[in-house]
């Protein structure tokens, strides 16, 4: 696989014919049947099956790995090279093919059920790049018990694709995370044993494999309350044989301060549980300024801090599915943006024919339109390069792999990147 930026006056049949590659894998890999021409800066993905390439002058085996997207040492391992710095032009180099770069990974996807035909067909359409599957989510009550989710569809599509689903309890109450719910429930030891009961009782009934906890906005005082209870959790769980994991949002630093950022211990959370999700998005955030939604020196600063504290076996990487439309201009408190796939981002840069930029600093593309009211607008999306950019992330870190929020936003690079960069770990 290999990445393409269009350039001015490219057309598909030049692309096909620089690559070797037909205009209808093209097109189907980056669904260009849903977009009326190609975009000057848009990257697309050009799906190539291992290869044998010529080393040229001035190569390296850093070069060659960049050029291709896989690592210097699965080139090392696949080619037996003995001494990386003696290879010369003309040399003939095997190069991996799909999933056999970076080696194999979890993937975890959240999902919010619709309805039974699109639970359906959006655990259909990924499935096969799905270790875990997360239903949003189950919603506990002050005295530990469970408001159900329909989950029934995504339970039953899943085991098809061998994918093994998580339990995911949060304090969502009246749109938004509730601290004062939360609070009532790590303080109340009834509550908690009730709430372990009633879990096990959801992961027996309906075949999950393990329980995904998402409390958020808990009051910071309340951390080792929380720390406590997860100990509770997780020893229980595991009594029984199903596994635990925590999704804590992302901080550079062990911030004690906040409702969103105090509570959650990192160090403790990597000794208590098996493993943990940092929910990496939202820097830029619909109520926000425009920016990239999880910019990659973000990103770097937040998993730097988190590998310090945590076991990286024990780390899955959030990765956002979707990108935001502001109106311009930004004011506080005004406008909210809209969220868009990068599939939708693609179609509104093409309608109003402007030109997609890419910041190399937040490793995101963006681009600016006027509608036709008028009124000028920024959108921040994901792309081919974006994604790519942190899977790297994952294998320089050594990670346990990557989760997605959230599942149904139309974005088939990214799935066609993750499938050439790595095995997806199957559990069931």
């Amino acid at each position: 696989m290999e990445i393409y930026v269009v350039q001015p006056g490219d057309s598909l049949w030049s692309i096909s014919n620089r690559y070797g590659v037909a205009i209808d894998v093209i097109v189907e890999a980056n669904l260009l049947q849903d977009i009326p021409y190609l975009i000057p800066g848009q990257a697309l993905v050009i799906p190539t099956q291992g290869q044998i390439y010529t080393v040229q002058p001035g190569d390296t085996l850093w070069s060659i790995s960049r050029k291709f997207n896989v690592t210097v040492s699965s080139i090392v391992a696949l080619n037996n090279i003995s001494n990386p710095d003696l290879i010369y032009p003309g040399m003939k180099i095997l190069i991996p093919g799909a999933g056999d770069a970076f080696g194999e990974i979890e993937v975890n996807g959240y999902i919010e059920p619709i309805s039974v035909e699109l639970d359906k067909r959006i655990v259909d359409d990924v499935g096969q790049y799905l270790t875990y599957i997360s239903p949003f989510s189950y919603r506990v009550n002050r005295d530990g018990s469970l408001i159900a989710l329909k989950d029934e569809t995504i339970l039953e599509q899943s085991a098809r694709h061998n994918i093994a689903p998580l339990l995911v309890v949060t304090n969502f109450r009246n749109g938004n995370f509730d601290a004062d719910l939360v609070h009532d429930l790590l303080t109340d030891n009834n509550a908690i044993n009730n709430f372990i009961v009633n879990v096990i009782n959801v992961i027996k009934n309906k075949n999950y494999y393990g329980l995904n906890i998402d409390f958020e906005r808990i009051p910071p005082e309340d951390r080792q309350l929380y720390n406590d209870f997860l100990r509770k959790v997780t020893q229980r769980l595991h009594r029984e044989g199903y596994i635990v994991s925590t999704a804590l949002a992302p901080k550079p630093y062990d911030i004690k301060v906040g409702a969103w950022h105090g509570a959650h211990d990192y160090q403790a959370h990597g000794n208590i549980v098996d493993f943990v999700i940092i929910m990496t998005y939202e820097w830029g955030w619909s109520g926000g300024p425009p920016m990239a939604v999880a910019p990659i020196d973000e990103v770097r600063k937040v998993i730097n801090y988190a590998v310090s504290v945590i076991p990286p076996q024990k780390i899955m990487m959030g990765m956002p599915l979707y990108g935001y439309d502001w109106p311009l201009p930004y004011t506080p408190g005004g406008g909210w943006a809209r969220r868009v796939s990068p599939q939708e981002a693609l179609q509104i840069a093409a309608k109003y024919g402007v030109y997609i930029n890419y910041d190399t600093t937040a490793q995101s593309p963006y681009f600016y339109y006027t509608d036709t009211s008028g009124i000028q607008h920024v959108v921040w999306f994901e792309d081919a390069r974006s994604v790519m950019a942190k899977f790297r992330l994952v294998n320089q870190y050594g990670l346990r792999g990557v989760s997605y929020w959230v599942l149904g936003q139309s974005f088939p690079q990214n799935w066609e990147v993750l499938d050439a960069m790595f095995k997806i770990k199957k559990l069931r």
